[in-house]
């Protein structure tokens, strides 16, 4: 049993979720069993007979057989959210045709102009620029990712930075894997945490005129009001730990409505809306790095006050290969973490 196309489509535009259009379909048909048993080839299939040795097999008044493809996926959706819904997911590439016939199904069937309001197509994976795919033998599983037990990791990785660097990517863009990216992914996400704690420790000085509450808020929530943004969201966050971080390093001051305001979007944004769960654990690693970074700033303002340059140098040449800055003012040395 068959569902008429055309028919539908001259009293509902068939095509519309994919910008496909119904005369330019048929030349991309692809040759499938039982097409010579349809009026059109644009038709598909919503019953199909089962043979005696097929699987899956139920009694109903047509023959005993199954749900097409299609229906299956239609079927379950209206059972369980009811025959109009928010959010549909799924790849990129169920697009067109299986979206476009669950659409077709469900405005057939019950006569809904618009099923599913906002439909959310994800882009493919892809390892070190190649296709994730189990023929080029590059897929891993979360619970490998995690632990590290696969050949292409060069060891496991928190669960929260894979989420964060998955969040780094719009969920329609393409998301290439690779340690580099991961490992770049769990320094960012260090950073915000520990800016995150460095909150909970900052004097209230005079007001950075820079940090405008009001648009920051503005601009985080615009971020996610423009189809989930979070890779925008994500930059509008790492703007907020630089004014912290500057603030920690006496480069200026945030007043106490800045701190708390601040508190209350990177939790609302960080915790809440991203799910980044493990600041408690990431807080208390960033207080332990931060004390064993001051005390090397510390020894090398030693050194260089007994005028044993070689190894207050070293110690800043070692600190700078790591990424860490240190600035040296009148009124003492710090450091930061934006070398």
């Amino acid at each position: 049993m068959y569902f008429d196309v055309r028919a539908f489509n001259a009293v509902h535009p068939y095509g519309e979720l994919s910008g496909r259009r119904i005369d330019e379909l048929l030349t991309n048909t692809r040759e499938l069993d039982g097409q010579d048993e349809k009026r059109d080839g644009l038709d598909f299939a919503l019953w199909k007979k089962a043979e005696p040795q097929h699987l899956m097999a139920w009694p109903s008044p047509w023959s005993v057989g199954f749900p097409g493809w299609h229906l299956e996926c239609s079927a379950m959706s209206t059972k369980y959210l009811g025959q109009e819904f928010d959010i549909h997911g799924g790849g990129m590439d169920l697009k067109f045709p299986h979206h476009e016939c669950e659409i077709a199904q469900n405005v057939g069937a019950f006569g809904t102009a618009r099923p599913v309001r906002t439909w959310m197509h994800g882009n493919m994976l892809t390892v070190n620029g190649r296709k994730m795919a189990k023929s080029e033998g590059n897929g891993f599983t979360p619970e490998e990712l995690i632990t590290g037990n696969h050949p292409l990791l060069e060891r496991g990785y928190d669960p929260m930075t894979v989420r964060f660097f998955m969040l780094q990517g719009h969920y329609a863009s393409t998301l290439d894997f690779s340690n580099e990216a991961l490992q770049a992914a769990e320094k960012g996400l260090e950073r915000l945490q520990r800016a995150r704690a460095a909150l909970d420790n900052l004097q209230p000085g005079a007001a950075a005129a820079s940090v405008d509450l009001d648009d920051f808020r503005t601009r985080c929530a615009a971020a996610m009001n423009d189809d989930f943004n979070t890779p925008v969201l994500i930059a509008q966050l790492f703007e907020a730990a630089r004014w912290i971080n500057s603030a920690r390093d006496g480069h200026s001051s945030l007043s106490a409505d800045q701190i708390s305001g601040l508190r209350t979007v990177l939790d609302d944004y960080l915790v809440t809306v991203l799910g980044i769960h493990s600041a408690a654990s990431a807080a208390a690693t960033g207080d332990l790095q931060d004390k064993l970074l001051d005390l090397l700033v510390g020894l090398r303002t030693d050194a260089k006050g007994r005028k044993d340059f070689a190894t207050a140098d070293g110690i800043r040449n070692a600190l700078t290969a790591l990424g860490v800055g240190i600035t040296d003012t009148k009124e003492g040395s710090t450091w930061n973490l934006d070398a």
